[in-house]
């Protein structure tokens, strides 16, 4: 039995694998649980061994390829065109066999324990995020029930809250109970955002891809320790527009009997890359009314015509781009430099 390519099928206790030989032929179908997958992987010769790219498959690619195996990670809706029919475990990963060995097939780059350590400060820092944000409207709405109403701000609200705590006239004993529970739930929040912040721009000191992404305007920190955590190997992509592609911010087409029609964007790709890219060109936008450079004035030329949303994407879709050049070249953000004749 030569074992030349395996599809596995990811799970918590069960996993399911698929193998062919070189001719295409099935030779393996086997359940394995949790325990017996290091024992089996290890005593196979090295093969090739497609996964889909879902949760923990970064940690088997690791230590799949630790053991000599080539690991590609496939995302979850290119194997779906290759299930032939049903659902089921051995299905799955007989589609994943099938797809891991098509030329054409797309795979997503291995990540390494540390950018997924990044990447999980990104992400507590953004669920702590939304999490302070339902607090803080909670508190807002519950002081304009009783007259009290705050600028806009975390530290207009918190300051009118311990003003109305401080007046023992001012609110019920019950509502004053509420309040103050959810104030201390706020604070404790805040610090603890900080503190993530904290790490972020530890490593942002520490990555020279990150703080040459940090010098393009509208990028952030936070925006471009999550591009460089992300992006693995930039070489993936043939250009920016790939890249931005990749990221969801291109239209989505619509094409068919040769019209060309493009709609919206495709939202594909990383979603907390996209809201991060979109989030910062909507601050340029505001701050860019009266700047005299080049990006200003393309701003305010297409702002004259399309709507502001449309024009913070694009905006997201030129900076995707220059951020793929900053990475590719290794080179800073120059971006008045005149090019030499």
């Amino acid at each position: 039995m030569a074992i030349t390519t395996i599809g596995l099928d990811l799970a918590k206790s069960v996993f399911q694998a698929h193998g062919i030989d070189e001719s295409g032929a099935t030779v393996l179908v086997k359940k394995l649980h949790r325990k017996q997958m290091l024992p089996f992987f290890s005593k196979l010769s090295p093969c090739l061994i497609g996964v889909e790219a879902c949760g923990t498959a970064h940690y088997w690619a690791r230590t799949l390829a630790a053991m000599g195996h080539e690991v590609r990670l496939i995302p979850p809706s290119y194997v779906k065109g290759y299930v032939k029919r049903g659902k089921s475990d051995a299905l799955d990963a007989e589609a994943i066999c099938e797809a891991v060995t098509r030329p054409t097939m797309r795979f997503v780059p291995v990540k390494s324990i540390e950018q997924q350590g990044i990447l999980m400060a990104h992400r507590a820092r953004s669920l702590l995020v939304r999490q302070r944000t339902m607090l803080a409207n909670a508190v807002r709405a519950h002081l304009a029930e009783l007259g009290f109403v705050a600028n806009p701000g975390i530290a207009n609200l918190v300051k009118l809250a311990e003003q109305a705590l401080t007046d023992r006239n001012a609110l019920p004993a019950y509502a004053r109970t509420a309040l103050e529970v959810l104030v201390r739930q706020v604070m404790t929040i805040s610090g603890e955002i900080t503190a993530l912040d904290q790490q972020l721009a530890a490593w942002h000191a520490d990555s020279e891809a990150s703080r040459r992404l940090a010098a393009i305007p509208g990028l952030g920190i936070v925006t471009a320790t999550a591009i460089a955590a992300t992006v693995t190997d930039p070489e993936q992509f043939r250009s920016g527009r790939q890249f931005a592609a990749w990221l969801g911010l291109t239209p989505q087409q619509h094409s068919t009997g040769g019209k060309a029609r493009l709609g919206g964007i495709s939202k594909q790709g990383d979603r907390y890359l996209r809201r991060l890219l979109v989030v910062g060109p909507t601050a340029v936008m505001r701050h860019a009314k009266d700047k005299p450079t080049p990006m200003a004035d393309w701003i305010r030329k297409l702002s004259e015509k399309k709507p502001f949303r449309l024009v913070s994407v694009a905006l997201a879709n030129k900076l995707a781009r220059i951020a793929w050049v900053v990475l590719t070249r290794k080179e800073a953000y120059r971006p008045y430099q005149q090019l030499a004749v």
